[in-house]
């Protein structure tokens, strides 16, 4: 195995720490990690993995390792690696190639370096493992079977190759699974984001006017969570369906050159880019916040704001203040990336137990099926998600009825 690629080797012991107490409120991927020992799916593979690499995602790659996969592992966003979770990973003989604050160089350089092993598996969030795979270094696919994509944003970009015919291996859509999107995307993304911006600002949210751009189930968490936060939420949206939602969830509804007047906190969450443009900033008030949870830095045009400041600072640790013309300033939030892992631990464990059952169990139905996947994009099969679901109930101590063999027969009657 080459060597690791981590900032600090002595940081180890703390992210194990940090590894150890998020194991405890995991126990979908223990009980899968269990299955996983004794049966060995992935015996003589490879994986890569590239995805938020903090205590979580490397609970995650311990499991995966402990199916017999051989595993490199990266981050997919520069600000999102822990440097002590890197090392403890590392220290566990899972081969690592990240740290935080990589420029875009290194950062690339880390994703090749992950590849170099020739997978036969990707675990990608984002797109960018996919994007070095089908477009840069054809050559390191030659023994994938497929891989799966964890994120709104990844998936919006498998679909696109898709239609243009620019994916050559098949993906499983783990995100657009109902065990993904109802809970890690509406719950996690909704709590986390607030924890983010709430441990960063120290300020509060009751009675703040909040921006959400947005209302997919990522934006409909953060509203929610606002709302309960005391806030006056303002939804803007693209969709007449989500903004007709909205509207009927109880939120105001406008373009953003207006709500851009009123907002004292923006949010966005729309996978799309020049959400929040300069024309937005100008109209904005003195002190308005601005940050981001979608997965790239692109949704509020940070480079802009930087280019017509007259001033910047740092106003507090991940917060930087912009001066304009005008004398007024306006604060970015972890240089406008996912303000929840950028500035923040991410979702909460239990959330992330869910999601990282569905990739584990995705990635097996992969080694399991080799070559038999129809089509270039895939949705997790029915089997899993209902499976990860159950085993949710079981982990919170819920039950369930279940239909008996007359009322199978009844609903499946044509004669009703």
């Amino acid at each position: 195995m080459k060597d690791n690629i981590v900032r600090d080797m002595a940081l180890a012991p703390e992210g194990l720490r940090r590894i150890d107490w998020v194991k405890r409120y995991m126990p979908i991927c223990a009980q899968i990690e269990e299955r996983f020992r004794r049966e060995k799916p992935f015996a003589g593979m490879r994986i890569a993995m590239s995805i938020h690499l903090e205590a979580k995602t490397a609970r995650t790659a311990m499991l995966i390792r402990e199916g017999g996969a051989e595993v490199s592992l990266t981050g997919c966003n520069p600000l999102s690696t822990q440097d002590d979770v890197a090392a403890a990973v590392a220290s566990a003989g899972i081969r690592v190639c990240a740290w935080h604050g990589a420029t875009g160089e290194e950062y690339h350089a880390h994703l090749l370096e992950t590849l170099s092993c020739k997978p036969h598996i990707i675990i990608d969030d984002g797109g960018d493992l996919t994007q070095i795979l089908c477009d840069e270094r054809p050559d390191l696919a030659e023994n994938l079977i497929g891989g799966n994509e964890e994120t709104t944003t990844g998936v919006m970009r498998l679909r696109a190759r898709a239609r243009e015919g620019r994916l050559p291996f098949p993906m499983i859509c783990v995100n657009d699974a109902q065990m993904k999107y109802l809970f890690d995307n509406r719950y996690g993304t909704g709590q986390s984001v607030w924890d983010g911006i709430m441990r960063t600002t120290n300020l509060i949210v009751a009675g703040k006017n909040v921006v959400i751009a947005g209302y997919g189930w990522c934006g409909k968490g953060a509203a929610m969570r606002a709302k309960g936060l005391g806030a006056r939420v303002i939804v803007c949206e693209v969709n007449p369906v989500r903004a007709v939602e909205a509207a009927m969830d109880g939120f105001a509804v406008m373009p953003m050159d207006e709500a851009a007047r009123i907002g004292d906190l923006f949010v966005t969450l729309t996978g799309c880019r020049d959400v929040v443009t300069p024309e937005h900033m100008h109209r904005m008030k003195d002190g308005a916040i601005l940050c981001n949870a979608g997965h790239f830095d692109v949704e509020v045009n940070v480079r802009a704001l930087r280019e017509m400041a007259v001033s910047a600072f740092e106003a507090r640790k991940n917060i930087q203040g912009y001066t304009l013309e005008s004398g007024k300033t306006l604060f970015v939030l972890g240089e406008g990336r996912l303000v929840n892992l950028a500035a923040g631990d991410g979702h909460p464990a239990e959330i992330m137990d869910t999601s990282f059952a569905l990739q584990a169990l995705s990635a097996e139905y992969l080694a399991k099926h080799a070559g038999d996947l129809p089509k270039p994009v895939n949705e997790v099969p029915a089997q899993i998600d209902e499976a990860v679901a159950l085993m949710r109930l079981r982990a919170m101590g819920v039950s369930i009825d279940t239909l008996t063999e007359e009322q199978i027969q009844y609903i499946e009657s044509s004669n009703g």
